[in-house]
């Protein structure tokens, strides 16, 4: 008798070689073997007259053989040909090179059904089947098929191993399997939402009875679908529901908001706040003067205002006492924090500091002490505040910007660097609610859904190279305003693999187009005090045109800048498109951004053109960027700890999602039930896999 988590080669029809072909599909159990759900079903139970056979259609027949023979031909060999009927018309069956079919198993009045797309034999003038699945029909015998006669499921081949192969693979291991297998949702949750046990949903998803609808099956919306779609998803809201009651189960940084330090947070404000940043504001607040640690997730879109959200937390954690560190993923964001800082924070004087990787051996040994002895009350930087030798004297507040650039590891890494401090974690980049429920599931979620007063909305456009003449007048007309611009290039230099225009190369030159001005270069590879002295000067004003490389991505803040040309548009991604556009757009002047392409893209590079010429809303593009690309390559699989689901959708299955993400809760916070369901997870009935 198998098990769920025997090994797939036991299964009848398997054996080694062909375990080892399902391997390359991570199917190495029964488990496995089992969610790999059919991909569509065929109609095969209801047999269409050969009168009423149309051309193309895939149809289901049941007939007795009129004639067999095997024909000789010169290009394609031996080809089977039987003629059926069923008393209301004749069709023809072909099979290619069909010699090891014997003519004698079709004999004349043999019972017979098929399956198989129609199509018209010209030299016959005849309707006929070209290499059909096929049943032959025992006298008195009511045979039952997997292939013929029934809903048939159709799956994605493995490895050279057919459909039909895998059908009769999986009805052995449905087969051989126990039948009471252990069911890891609680029978309270199957009653109370009507979902069938785990043995039936394995049966019916693989093989259909006469009576289940098709239409809803296609639509992965039978109940025996939506079962096992509600598993995965409760069982990985689970997890992140019993993480966040342990976070809470610790003794965080609690901290006080007396008058006084309100009045220290109104004097940072450079601007009357917005409704949905006091809303943020207050949920942090809660957060910071529980007895737990704060562990949440500020999303918003591009210039919504969550910087100054961040440096609010900072001057409560510094005013109770504690240092606070905001770590970025580029050395370039993390110098704008740092400017920022000195700039919002300076009417408290708050002693602040940035760690870089290229900073001098004696200069950075004297700024660690500082920090370690908490003479450094803010600390902005890389990845550098993960290094060891980087210590705190009281770490309170931990930010990270951009999270999706870091692992769960590293923000664990940081916040480790305290006595369980309080965590913000901040990203410009908006993801779809069902991704952020599944990426960061175990954090808090502030979102900040409306943008600051006083910005004029950007206006986006696509051009092709063709108009580049026409684009760069556009740009110097800006310029004679005493404007400033943007221009983004995909890669640094040239490559002879890749056809793409450089920023070394567009910067020479676009400094002699735009004669008379003055045109910097920024990119990754210049040392941060040259990106510091580039960017510096741009922000006040003293270089009109920056031509960049993907750097100025986020945190660039130039209230001046309103025009921004990116070159080779189709190279980038939405969000990465959606975050260069948000350089512009910083101040009153109506803002312009250019899309630039080749004369020829390919069908997603223009779905993404066409979605940001057409909005501006984050929130909206992210939904078509999950639609485009796929959670996993959206997030980055390979750091992000999205699970590899095998029957859930992130993009169709969110209604589900939000019920076992209720569900999950409500079980976690039942303290009786904890243990219980700990042991399901850890069990090997557990059919989802989380990073």
């Amino acid at each position: 008798m198998l098990r769920l988590d025997s090994d797939v080669q036991y299964v009848k029809g398997v054996g080694p070689r062909r375990a080892g072909l399902l391997a390359s599909r991570d199917i190495r159990t029964v488990q496995d073997l089992l969610l790999h759900l059919p991909k569509s079903y065929q109609d095969r139970a209801h047999f269409i007259p050969l009168s009423g056979l149309k051309i193309g259609q895939d149809a289901a027949v049941h007939a007795r053989v009129y004639r067999s023979r095997v024909i000789q031909t010169r290009t394609r060999g031996r080809i089977l040909d039987v003629i059926l009927t069923d008393g209301s018309s004749f069709v023809h069956a072909k099979w290619f090179h069909g010699a090891y079919l014997q003519t004698r198993e079709f004999s004349a009045g043999r019972e017979v059904v098929l399956f198989g797309r129609v199509d018209f034999d010209r030299y016959e003038s005849k309707f006929v089947f070209f290499n059909p699945e096929f049943e032959l029909l025992d006298e008195g015998k009511d045979s039952a098929s997997l292939d013929i006669g029934r809903y048939v499921p159709v799956y994605e081949e493995v490895g050279g191993i057919t459909s039909r192969q895998l059908r009769h693979i999986i009805a052995a291991a449905l087969a051989d399997s126990a039948k009471d297998i252990n069911d890891p949702l609680p029978e309270e949750i199957l009653e109370a939402h009507g979902l069938p046990d785990l043995r039936t949903c394995l049966e019916r998803v693989h093989f259909p009875e006469p009576d289940d609808e098709l239409t809803k099956l296609n639509q992965r919306r039978s109940p025996y679908h939506r079962r096992l779609i509600f598993e995965e998803f409760f069982l990985l809201e689970l997890i992140f529901a019993l993480r966040r009651i342990q976070s809470r189960s610790r003794e965080g940084v609690r901290f006080e908001t007396s008058e006084r330090i309100r009045q220290q947070v109104k004097m940072i404000l450079p601007f009357h706040p917005t409704a949905a940043q006091k809303r943020v504001l207050k949920e942090i607040v809660d957060d910071l003067k529980a007895p737990y640690p704060m562990v949440r997730l500020l999303q918003g879109d591009v210039g919504s205002g969550k910087t100054i959200v961040a440096f609010e937390a900072i001057v409560i954690a510094v005013s109770n006492g504690y240092q606070a560190a905001l770590m970025a993923p580029t050395e370039i964001l993390a110098e704008q924090h740092f400017l920022n800082a000195k700039r919002i924070l300076a009417p408290l004087n708050y002693r602040i500091a940035v760690v870089r990787r290229g900073t001098k051996k004696a200069e950075k040994q004297e700024l660690l002490e500082k920090i370690a002895s908490g003479e450094i009350q803010v600390i902005v930087g890389t990845h550098a505040l993960l290094e060891e030798r980087t210590l705190f004297k009281s770490l309170g507040m931990v930010i990270i910007d951009e999270q999706h650039r870091f692992g769960v590891v590293q923000r664990l890494q940081l916040m480790a660097k305290g006595e369980n401090p309080n965590t913000l974690v901040m990203t410009a980049t908006p993801i779809p609610r069902t991704l952020a429920m599944t990426l960061y599931g175990d954090l808090d979620l502030s979102v900040i859904d409306q943008m600051p007063p006083g910005r004029s909305p950007i206006r986006t456009v696509h051009v092709m190279e063709r108009d580049a003449e026409h684009i760069y007048e556009m740009i110097r007309g800006e310029l004679k305003q005493g404007h400033q611009a943007y221009v983004v290039y995909p890669v640094i230099e040239e490559s002879e693999k890749i056809d793409l225009k450089s920023a070394t190369e567009g910067f020479k030159k676009l400094s002699a187009i735009f004669a008379g001005y003055r045109v910097a270069l920024l990119h990754g590879r210049l040392k941060s005090e040259q990106k510091e002295q580039t960017m510096a000067a741009f922000a006040a004003g003293e270089s009109h045109v920056l031509v960049s490389t993907t750097v100025i991505e986020v945190g660039v803040d130039v209230a001046n800048a309103t025009i921004m040309l990116i070159q080779h548009a189709e190279r980038f991604g939405l969000a990465q498109l959606h975050q260069l556009r948000g350089r512009v757009g910083r101040g009153a002047q109506q803002s312009l951004c250019i899309l630039m392409t080749p004369n020829r893209i390919n069908d997603v590079a223009r779905e993404r053109i066409r979605a940001m010429v057409s909005s501006t809303d984050g929130f909206r593009l992210a939904e078509v960027d999950l639609q485009l690309r796929g959670p996993g390559e959206m997030a980055g699989t390979r750091q992000s700890g999205i699970p590899e689901f095998r029957v859930a959708n992130l993009m169709t299955d969110g209604e589900l999602l939000s019920l076992a993400q209720q569900e999950a809760q409500r079980w976690a916070d039942r303290s009786e039930e904890r243990g219980r369901l700990i042991e399901a997870l850890s069990g090997k009935a557990r059919l989802v896999t989380v990073g």
